[in-house]
């Protein structure tokens, strides 16, 4: 028994000393891999974000890391990412079919679908059909503000006290995104909403985590009941439950007479028929889980970082609120179009969108074919990891690049300027479907309140802790706020 220990601890160390793992010829550098671990040993896997920054200063822009034997490109800088994602984006825009989340979707949805013609099909009539819908109209105008009315119910209750922002926020969004999929909504506290909310950040926590990692690293592991194993179990209860929802539409719609995106799907379906495209029931509740994903997330998380800093900036804030109260006069709401009057709140909330880097490591692209990138050459299907974080906090791009700061957004003029580095959601034809419903929800959202409310820090909270906690996503932890009526929402 003994000597067979022995054997085998010869072995291992045979396989991590004397067998190297070849990298592809002009392949981007990076730290020697080893053998069954890849670089996992030298990464914290937990939140490789600050790892990821020391080895761009060590190997450059465009560097490799091994996940196992799966080798990997991270595009650090703005530069990188530009030329991958938009210039050369039809060699950059596959997706990877050999993770825990391409596993999850089996080649449904739209945001993991691989690049090909069943991807351009669904997002093309996917951004038709929310622009048909409002996307930048009065009508989605009214949904959110018809939303941000709940929202504003559930503050004045606290009016006078303190609140705990998390809950209240994904609530706000995961409903107007339900508004424009389905034309419903759910009170706050709904045991389904928060069996879906549950579900969804579970889903995600395993996908980003360690789990995933191992997961995704040691292909021999996943027959094992280890704690991956509960994400399908989790994935499945979001699609019962959308699937439910849909069944449940049915028999309200009125076929040709579309009244949201659902409808739209299903007269869609109705057209084609069994034509063999990709257009399915089952596609159609995957769509929906991706678009509910992208219409929550990033803006619940942003939203949390907005206020998070107006509650310990009241200069900031302030400021904010006056430009509004100038703009706004005696008029109860606020438009869209009314950004473009107020472009330190502009600024504020592109600030907030910045420092948040609420997807930092985006969602993985690989590639489709055999390419370049900066004199290296990448074969085809290998992963692609842009680190988006690393443009939003790129020193050559902004002003005051690890601050929180309005001023990287406006002129020596104080009008708004938009940065070419600003990417929260990434870039080229992956850019995320829910970008243009985000910005709006954002700004009506976020002007709405501070016209009623003033929101401030709590005495004994003690020093607000600004470090984000990482899973795949960065949101800010979990802090509580002061929130008081302003004169100008009780003479309103």
């Amino acid at each position: 028994m003994l000597g067979s220990l022995v054997l085998i601890c010869i072995f291992i160390c045979f396989l991590f000393f004397f067998i190297k793992i070849q990298r592809p010829k002009n392949f981007p550098p990076g730290p020697q891999p080893v053998p069954i671990f890849g670089n996992l040993l030298e990464l914290n896997i937990a939140n490789p974000l600050k790892d990821f920054e020391r080895l761009a200063e060590r190997y450059g822009n465009v560097y490799s890391v091994y996940f196992g034997g799966t080798p990997s490109v991270i595009l650090t800088g703005f530069k990188a990412m530009k030329e991958a994602l938009v210039n050369k984006a039809a060699d950059f825009s596959g997706r990877p079919q050999n993770l825990l989340i391409s596993h999850l979707t089996e080649g449904k949805g739209i945001a993991f679908l691989d690049y090909g013609p069943a991807w351009k099909e669904h997002r093309r009539f996917a951004l038709m059909t929310l622009r048909n819908f409002g996307m930048g109209k009065q009508s989605m105008e009214d949904r959110i503000l018809g939303e941000t009315e709940h929202l504003v119910a559930r503050l004045e209750k606290s009016a006078g006290g303190f609140l705990n922002p998390q809950t209240v926020f994904h609530n706000a969004t995961s409903n107007i995104i339900y508004l424009v999929l389905f034309g419903i909504r759910y009170n706050y506290g709904d045991e389904a909403l928060k069996k879906y909310v549950s579900s969804v950040t579970e889903s995600t926590k395993i996908a980003n985590g360690p789990w995933g990692l191992i997961y995704e690293t040691f292909p021999f592991l996943r027959a094992l009941p280890l704690p991956f194993k509960k994400i399908f179990t989790h994935f499945e209860t979001v699609k019962k439950l959308d699937a439910n929802m849909v069944n449940k539409h049915k028999p309200t719609r009125v076929p040709g007479e579309p009244n949201n995106f659902v409808d739209c799907y299903l007269d869609e379906l109705d057209k084609r028929g069994n034509d063999g495209s990709s257009f399915s029931e089952e596609q159609l509740v995957r769509t929906i889980i991706d678009l509910h994903s992208a219409g929550t997330d990033s803006t619940s998380n942003t939203l949390l970082t907005a206020f998070l800093y107006l509650t310990t900036h009241p200069d900031i804030q302030e400021r904010c609120q006056k430009e509004i109260d100038d703009v706004l006069e005696g008029r109860a709401y606020a438009s869209f179009e009314d950004r473009h009057k107020m472009p330190y709140t502009h600024a504020v909330i592109h600030e907030s969108q910045r420092i948040a880097s609420s997807f930092p490591l985006s969602v993985p692209h690989c590639t489709t074919k055999d390419t370049e990138l900066m004199g290296y050459s990448i074969p085809k299907g290998t992963l692609i990891i842009p680190n988006l974080l690393s443009v939003l906090r790129e020193e050559d791009q902004w002003k005051f690049p690890h601050e929180f700061n309005p001023a990287n957004f406006l002129n020596e003029q104080g009008q708004f300027e938009k940065h070419e580095a600003f990417l929260p959601f990434s870039a080229g034809p992956r850019v995320c479907l829910g970008e243009g419903l985000a910005r709006m929800e954002l700004f009506l959202i976020l002007v709405t309140l501070l016209r009623r409310f003033q929101f401030f820090w709590p005495d004994d909270a003690g020093e607000p802790d600004f470090t984000p906690v990482y899973g795949g996503t960065l949101t800010p932890k979990p802090y509580r706020m002061g929130v008081t009526l302003r004169q100008t929402a009780r003479e309103t």
